[in-house]
């Protein structure tokens, strides 16, 4: 079983895929680049389904199990076992070592080390599932990690990439197994006399009020949010909150708010997935949008992208197209507005036509 398994793990890592599933009586995938694709031609056996089952812990009355995997060649995985029809399943992410620098990932490297770097204050990373949000924050710590010295504390559901201390002390936390809960990690944090704190994501009305909480006490706080637009990341960590509660978290918000940075991963000229971004810093006219509620008008700031403090998705993709990174038709595909980003590749201006970011 374990030579089959790790077999397999190790193809999957060759082909630098994000999942591998295993399925009783199916043929094992892999995803790769958002692709499924097969491995070999012979389905899992049920019998080795459930010796990998009870190596990892569980038994006849596990319906969900969230657990581990280390290969024989030191390689580790997060392991999400459940069943299907009464059938067992498993999905394997590799949890990774090496952590690419935010150069190769296309990414605004000048903006988000800037965030790191700040000693306090609140970062969002957003984006829909898949879109590389854990990427994203792993590469701007590990920046950090080999810049500036610091305690990262990080509460993760599950730990996707593994620090090496550098500069930084990193103590890292899963949800589950170190932890019970976000909340609870969170708020536990504070006594670990952290630098910077890395909240895997924001669920609920308890997280995000102590996130503002940690900020508001001095610490850097990193997080997550699956939203699809800068605009509605806002709306969405203030609408978490009670009525009663949202004027308050309004305005502690624009003042503890450094920026939020949206991804979404699409195919480029070449078929690898790039991202294409939307971001602002918050500072000036965004303070007094997010102060009174008015989120909708931070489109109108972030189009305008003054002083490279914002830039929209549809100036990123327009850059992007003029750039040959990915072709005319995807940007159409993945735009929420095709009409008006093919009236900006024509050069057409218009009220709501962007000019790309300086960064």
């Amino acid at each position: 079983m374990v030579e089959f398994i790790d077999k397999l793990c190790q193809t999957a890592r060759a082909n630098h895929a994000s999942d591998l599933f295993l399925h009783e009586n199916r043929i094992p995938q892999i995803r790769v680049e958002g692709n499924l694709l097969d491995l070999g031609t012979e389905p899992v056996p049920a019998e080795l389904m459930e010796s990998f089952w009870r190596y990892c812990g569980a038994d006849d009355s596990t319906l969900d199990l969230d657990t581990a995997y280390s290969t024989s060649d030191g390689g580790r995985f997060r392991v999400n076992l459940f069943r299907y029809l009464g059938q067992r399943g498993a999905v394997l992410r590799e949890i990774k070592m090496v952590i690419p620098d935010l150069e190769s990932l296309h990414l605004p490297v000048e903006l988000l080390t800037s965030w790191v770097s700040r000693p306090s204050g609140l970062v969002i990373i957003a984006g829909r599932t898949g879109s590389g949000k854990s990427t994203t924050l792993a590469s701007s710590l590990q920046w950090l990690n080999q810049s500036i010295p610091r305690h990262v504390v990080t509460i993760e559901d599950p730990i996707e990439y593994l620090f090496r201390n550098e500069a930084c002390l990193f103590t890292q936390r899963e949800v589950g197994l170190d932890t019970p809960t976000f909340e609870e990690g969170l708020r536990r944090s504070l006594r670990q006399s952290p630098d910077v704190i890395f909240l895997g994501e924001v669920r609920d009305h308890a997280s995000a009020a102590t996130a503002l909480q940690a900020a508001e006490t001095g610490h850097l706080v990193l997080t997550t949010l699956h939203s699809s637009s800068v605009s509605e990341t806002i709306e969405r960590f203030i609408q978490i909150f009670p009525a009663t509660d949202r004027d308050g978290a309004q305005r502690i918000l624009s003042t503890l708010l450094l920026g939020v940075l949206c991804q979404r991963l699409i195919p480029s000229s070449t078929g690898s997935l790039v991202p294409v971004l939307e971001f602002l810093q918050n500072e000036g006219l965004s303070r007094k949008h997010i102060q009174e509620g008015r989120t909708t008008e931070l489109d109108d700031l972030i189009a305008r992208g003054e002083g490279g403090t914002g830039q929209s998705f549809l100036s990123a993709l327009a850059r992007m197209v003029q750039s040959g990174i990915i072709t005319q038709e995807t940007a159409l595909e993945y735009c929420d507005n095709p009409h008006e980003l093919s009236r900006t590749l024509r050069g057409i201006s218009s009220g709501s036509s962007t000019r790309p970011s300086t960064l």
